[in-house]
Order: C-alpha cells, then structure tokens, then sequence
C-alpha cells in the first residue's frame, strides 16, 4: 500500500530533512510537544522541525478528511487522532507530504514550524491500557535456558502469543528518569528481603499503539487487524529481575515491572511504514502452523516489521570523559515469533476490547546470538559484559543512561527512524 508519500526521491524544501536520519520527509512521525510555557499540542516532525499540527487548520491548508485528522491531532494528546479510520491519517499524511515538498507552499507553512531542540516532547497519548507481549522467541529461548535448560520453552510458546496486562500510569515519554525500584527479593536460601533492586535491567522492544477502538465482546479478525494500529515507537519496559524472580510465580510480573515503562515520544505511523512489511520469519520445520483464529495468507505475506533495534548504554564515567554512548547490541524486529496482528487478533479472541491509546509491547526483541537485555548479555549476571572504557556491567548501575533507537531500511525507499528513547537511572 505504498503511494507518492514513500517515494524515496520526493524533494522537500525543509532543509534539514534531506537525507535526514530519522525524520526525513517519508516518515513524519506525529507527537506532543510544547514550547516555553504554552499547552502540549500536536506536531508533526520534519528534519530538525516540528511542524504544528494546528495551525494547518487555522490557516485553512487542509480539507475534508485531512482537516479532521488535523483537528483531532491538534489536542494535547493524540487520542482522538488515534480514533480515526486510516482513511483520515492517510489524508493528513499526503496533504502534510505535499505542502512540505511544494515551494509554492513554503509562505504558507514555514511559519508553523518551530526548532526541534527548543520543544519539549510528551507522552504522546492517555494510555489507557497496557499490555506487554513475550513474542520475541531469541529471549525466550535465551531465558528460559537459564532457569530450565532441557526445556527452555514451555509448550504453550508456540500457540498462543503470550502476555501480561500492565499498568498504563507509569508509562512516561523518554528522558524521564529511571528512580531504582525497590520490592521484595530472595537471594538462594536467605529469607526474603525488601530493599533496593541489585539487577535492575532494559528490555528492547517494539511499542504498538492502538487506532480504533473495537467493542467488547467481539474479536478482531486477524485479517483486519492492522486496522485498529495507528503507530509504533520504541519501548524499554525497564525490569527488576531479583523482584520479579521471586514474585512472579503463579500469576506473573508484578513489582517487578510496573515501577517504569519508556517510550520514545514519536508516533511513527501504520502508513509510514508500509515500506518495510516483510514475509513472517519462516517457522522452523516441526514447529506446529497457527490455530486458524491466528492464521491469514496475508499477513504470513506480509505482516512481518522489519525494523533495525540497538540498544547504547553510557554510563556515568563515559559522561564525566566526553565520551559517546556505546553500543551493547541489537536485534531486528523480524524475529519476532508472532505478528502485531496476531498479537491484536489473540488480545481480543476472548472478547477483551481495545481502545485508541492503547499500547502493547512486543516483548523484548533479540537476536539469535545477541540478548535484548543485560539478563541475557551477562547470562543471568554470571558473565559481566565489557566496556571498551573498562568497565563491566551484569546489571544496571545508578548513573547508567540507556538509549534504544530503531531504524527501517529497504532498498528503493528513504530509511526512517524513530528518535530516541532515553532514561538515567537514579539512585532509589
């Protein structure tokens, strides 16, 4: 479903986003943001730009269906936006694409955008429900042999896409800072205690945020699916793994988990990402084909992100040296086990009801022979990783920043990017 807006050679008058990194003129990703002291408000960004969603429709530059999804992402949260059928963002997305690459609209629009670096980025959405999948089967597999090494899957993995419901209220934009939990935790045969994390760690992953909403009682067909997506970003559900080793058993995550989620601040969309739907990973032979409710020619056609994911950690001697965040590892979102349709079509196979804002996690993503978390990089803290400054890290430490960022290349099209999602740890 690519059109004009993916054409890799669309020229844009906004200097700074040719061959922009992250935000060239294929992706226009759209977040809050806000300067100085006036109201979050809707943006779209462009290069090193931000363009206000608003003022297009105060200066009368977009109609019909493109005028609607303008007004609706011009709130201080992107809600209502999500809300709409992708008819309206398409519509938003081509008309934005135009006047940005017109020069005859540059009069127009040049004074609705605003420096990047001189805004402050917010939770893009009220999230009102949060759910984290397991779908990355590299760490599956990588943590389960730490704990059950004969059987590091447990049979349900292959059928049903797992996942535990969150919490919405600590999710936060990226650069909020990562206060180290404290909970309860046995260390072998100790009595239990309460104090501090010692292993506090990130999870790479892929964030979905949910479009329209679907009414309770009625499943989504896996077919229409990606219907009721709106967008992506970058997601690192910070983890406590002492906490959550000893809390999780029967009912799952808990302390553990819940005390911070990160996401970067940009929504980059459905349609921006057209480009880059690939095959689904085949199944390895013996591995048992979907039940029908997860099964659709299409989206095993086609159903796949292809997405690059790293993951720089800096700590707080490399701040005090000048020195550049380094780069632990990386992985790429088309090793997931399971689709983000697949994903939606389980979530609400029960009757569960989504609605716009809300947000799932994929789970963390990993490589066959790179972790996407310090868990499986230390290999459960036994095996420190090195720094090229020296240093060793098997968990985090209070100072450490973590970056991820996420990037989708294919040949003939521009490369997108999603910005970045950031967080400092800092002491409990």
């Amino acid at each position: 479903m690519t059109d004009e807006t993916h054409d890799a050679g669309l020229p844009c008058w906004v200097a700074s986003a040719e061959n922009h990194r992250q935000f060239p003129i294929q992706n226009l990703p759209v977040g809050i943001y806000s300067r100085g002291s006036a109201r979050p408000r809707g943006g779209i960004a462009i290069g090193d730009r931000i363009l206000d969603v608003g003022g297009l429709v105060t200066r009368g530059l977009v109609t019909d269906e493109a005028a609607a999804a303008a007004e609706a992402a011009a709130a201080d949260t992107l809600n209502a936006w999500m809300a709409l059928p992708g008819s309206h963002r398409r519509a938003l997305r081509k008309a934005v694409s135009a006047l940005l690459s017109r020069r005859a609209a540059e009069a127009d629009v040049r004074p609705l955008l605003h420096a990047a670096a001189d805004c402050i980025l917010h939770l893009p959405a009220a999230v009102g429900d949060y759910t984290d999948f397991y779908a990355g089967i590299h760490h599956a597999v990588a943590v389960g042999k730490l704990f059950r090494p004969d059987a590091p899957l447990l049979p349900n993995y292959k059928y049903v896409p797992i996942a535990y419901h969150g919490r919405a209220s600590s999710i936060r934009a990226s650069g909020a800072p990562v206060r180290r939990p404290r909970g309860q935790f046995k260390s072998h045969d100790a009595e239990p205690a309460f104090g501090a994390t010692q292993r506090l760690d990130f999870e790479l992953e892929l964030g979905v945020w949910i479009g329209p909403e679907s009414t309770l009682g009625e499943p989504i067909p896996i077919g229409h699916a990606r219907e009721h997506v709106a967008g992506y970003c970058l997601l690192n559900d910070w983890s406590a793994r002492d906490i959550q080793a000893w809390e999780y058993q029967p009912l799952g995550p808990f302390l553990g988990k819940n005390f911070l989620t990160s996401v970067s601040p940009w929504v980059v969309t459905a349609e921006a990402l057209e480009p880059f739907m690939r095959p689904q990973a085949p199944r390895p032979a013996g591995d048992p084909r979907a039940l029908p409710y997860l099964f659709d020619a299409e989206d095993l056609a086609g159903g796949a992100l292809d997405v690059a994911l790293e993951v720089l950690l800096r700590t707080a001697a490399m701040r005090r040296a000048g020195a550049a965040p380094e780069r632990i590892t990386g992985a790429n979102t088309r090793d997931l086990y399971w689709t983000v349709a697949q994903m939606l079509a389980h979530h609400t196979s029960g009757g569960c009801n989504l609605r716009a804002g809300d947000l799932l996690g994929s789970g963390t993503v990993s490589a066959e022979d790179a972790g996407g978390s310090l868990l499986e990089l230390s290999h459960g803290g036994g095996r420190p990783i090195r720094l090229s400054n020296g240093e060793e890290r098997a968990f985090l430490l209070d100072g450490d920043e973590v970056i991820l960022e996420g990037r989708a290349e294919r040949r003939g099209f521009a490369s997108i990017g999603f910005g970045e999602c950031r967080g400092i740890v800092v002491a409990a």
